[in-house]
């Protein structure tokens, strides 16, 4: 597999786009709308600077990384040539069914179709296509470039071949694949979105305050990061979206979401991409301010 085709250029897409990149696949990087094409582009040529500026990779592999990368808003034309498709959307089912019924129809036959979902069933999506034994999940971990582990879900009709596949292809990217079921949640948010939730319910109740929660979990249970400010990180729009994949899915009350979460999501409040949720962020500031709303909880 050479020719990869990656759709939505938003965090995780430009960053999957920059990992296949940088190892010599050559990329098409697919979204609706040309600024956000124009902007992954710039993200991904800040990266590959930071890396140089890092010493890890060189002035040359930075160039030849980016000349691997075409970008497009047509996706018939994106997908006709890809040898696996690595759809990475919002977060939302009916979207995701809607890209890959339309893969199954413009994709070559022995095309294979990834979704990087961090939590929607790979048997549903699989299920709008007309060939689900080729239908698996990529799910890549924020920042796709500096994060090692890809949860490789396989769906229902997935077969061995695919799968062994995927797990070849993220090798190559110097990623640890791990092979799990496709459950809701799969092993990563299954864990991860409850421990957040209930740190949403601990400053809720009033039993601590947001950079109380989190010095907690960084200084006691050896967190790189609190987890209210990797909800932040994550989108609190997604961690909601994916609280209630696992509430419908599961159809246990401890996955409910906080109320918290969803006022917070309703009010627009998403985190790092917003420029507040449970933190307060300034462009060009590294300093971790709690934010107006809870500074005094």
């Amino acid at each position: 597999m050479q020719n990869i085709t990656v759709i939505g250029s938003g965090t995780m897409g430009n960053g999957i786009a920059h990992v296949f990149a940088q190892h010599g696949y050559k990329v098409q990087l697919v979204d609706m709308k040309a600024e956000a094409l124009d902007k992954a582009i710039a993200t991904i040529t800040n990266n590959l600077g930071r890396q140089v500026s890092k010493g890890t990779i060189t002035e040359d592999i930075k160039t030849a990384t980016l000349a691997n990368i075409t970008t497009g808003t047509d996706l018939a034309t994106g997908v006709k040539d890809a040898d696996l498709v690595v759809e990475a959307a919002t977060e939302h089912p009916e979207t995701k069914l809607n890209i890959f019924k339309q893969l199954s129809d413009l994709c070559k036959p022995d095309a294979i179709l990834a979704s990087n979902t961090s939590s929607i069933s790979i048997t549903k999506i699989a299920a709008a296509t007309n060939k689900p034994e080729k239908v698996i999940g990529m799910h890549f971990m924020n920042p796709v470039p500096l994060m090692q582990l890809v949860e490789v879900i396989r769906g229902y009709a997935t077969t061995d071949e695919v799968t062994a596949k995927v797990m070849e292809i993220s090798r190559k990217l110097n990623k640890v694949p791990v092979e799990v079921n496709d459950y809701p949640g799969f092993v990563a948010n299954r864990i991860l979105m409850p421990m957040i939730n209930e740190a949403i319910y601990t400053l809720f109740e009033g039993v601590a305050g947001v950079a109380e929660i989190d010095t907690v979990m960084k200084l006691g249970m050896a967190h790189p990061m609190g987890p209210l400010q990797l909800a932040d990180f994550i989108g609190l729009d997604v961690c909601l979206a994916i609280l209630r994949v696992l509430h419908d899915g599961l159809g246990n009350p401890k996955y409910a979401p906080c109320p918290l979460l969803v006022n917070m999501v309703t009010a627009g409040h998403l985190g790092v991409k917003s420029g507040s949720g449970f933190y307060k962020y300034t462009a060009g500031s590294k300093e971790l301010v709690v934010a107006p709303k809870f500074s005094k909880v």
